[in-house]
């Protein structure tokens, strides 16, 4: 009877030990799989770079080019998806952690930002390091790292996403002959950090490093986004985001030779917004000026042009209704004045022989003396 017992305690404490060791390899299996999902994301195959290589014209293709500055401020509705989710989920992060993982696995260059002046040479590369001590942010060196193969771990709750609040584009409006396109490229991007001082006051903007577009645009398409509230498919990741140009920002500088920003050339806020409408009609007009119209192009043209007369005949001929209505009702008042006035005229005219009569009446009713001749 004992050596069952004993025989059956055994066979417990073995299904016990089976049943733990089997849930660690559950769990092993499952951070394994956590763990190659993170990598796919990061990782790209020589295949999926290939589709999103950089398709930029020759500089001979391109007779007409002007490079703008835009400013995103994340507090409007147009980018509110560069800024949220705060916290990560399994399918959306923002795209401040997106860049921010990316430099700390080495897997993109980035580059200073110069005030103003941006040279994408390995002279302005930033060092990872630096720049995270700089702007204050914790982090852990991986296995493996080295001095030129540098690798970071940043955790999630030290990634200042709620701080980065706008960043800096560099568009390029270029005109391709060689394909007879017109076409707007981003060529790099900036995340601009907004922190206040140790005795608070107004947030002063510190813009981090530039990252070229092409560099993250592999990783940038594998980021589905939801693009607003009315809808909260996720059909539209990053990259379609930026080259469908569904962002809202305001030129702050267009490449010039003296490097001035357009504050600093226009230096009042009634001129300095009447210089950035400028701008984007220049910009939004240039391609309709390219080409000559078909004839049917042209018909239509003049059809709408009528249309538009037509309307304006409308509106023209209802005012003049409107005028002669006036003037029919004032000819009415006039009329009908006159009429009264010679009424008026006709009852004095009246009133007149009964006045007379009156007066005729009065004078005979009056004592009448006889004068005699006196001797």
């Amino acid at each position: 009877m004992k050596m069952f017992r004993a025989l059956i305690v055994t066979v417990a404490v073995a299904m016990l030990a089976i049943t733990a060791a089997d849930a660690q390899v559950v769990r092993r299996a499952d951070k394994d799989a956590a763990t190659k999902k993170t990598d796919n994301e990061i990782n790209l195959s020589v295949r999926a770079r290939g589709l999103y290589e950089s398709n930029s014209p020759a500089e001979k293709d391109i007779p007409w080019m002007r490079v703008v500055y835009r400013q995103l401020d994340l507090t409007k509705d147009a980018n509110l998806p560069l800024y949220y989710p705060e916290d990560p989920t399994e399918e959306l992060q923002n795209l401040f952690r997106i860049l921010l993982r990316l430099l700390a696995e080495n897997k993109v260059t980035a580059y200073e930002y110069l005030d103003g002046r941006e040279v994408f040479t390995d002279k302005y590369k930033v060092n990872v390091r630096e720049m995270l001590d700089r702007f204050s942010i914790i982090y852990t060196e991986q296995k493996g790292s080295t001095e030129k193969n540098p690798l970071f771990a940043i955790d999630e709750s030290d990634v200042p996403c709620y701080e980065v609040l706008s960043y800096y584009l560099i568009e390029k409006w270029a005109f391709n002959r060689g394909t007879s396109r017109f076409d707007v490229m981003i060529e790099a991007i900036c995340p601009v950090l907004h922190r206040s001082g140790d005795f608070g006051g107004e947030p002063l903007r510190y813009p981090m490093f530039w990252l070229k577009y092409d560099d993250i645009r592999p990783y940038l398409a594998q980021q589905y986004i939801i693009t607003g509230d009315a809808n909260q498919v996720m059909q539209h990741n990053y990259d379609d985001y930026f080259k469908m140009n569904m962002y809202d920002g305001d030129i702050y500088k267009t490449r010039n030779l003296r490097n001035q920003s357009l504050m600093q050339q226009y230096p009042t806020d009634s001129l300095l917004r009447h210089a950035q409408d400028s701008i984007e009609n220049t910009l939004q007009s240039f391609e309709k000026g390219l080409w000559v119209l078909t004839p049917e192009e042209k018909a239509a043209l003049e059809e709408e042009n009528a249309e538009a007369e037509g309307d304006e005949a409308v509106a023209d001929a209802t005012k003049e209704d409107k005028k002669r209505s006036v003037k029919q009702s004032e000819k009415k008042e006039s009329k009908s004045e006159s009429r009264s006035s010679r009424s008026g005229a006709k009852e004095k005219k009246a009133k007149k022989p009964k006045a007379q009569k009156s007066s005729s009446s009065s004078s005979s009713n009056a004592p009448v003396r006889s004068v005699r001749r006196t001797k």
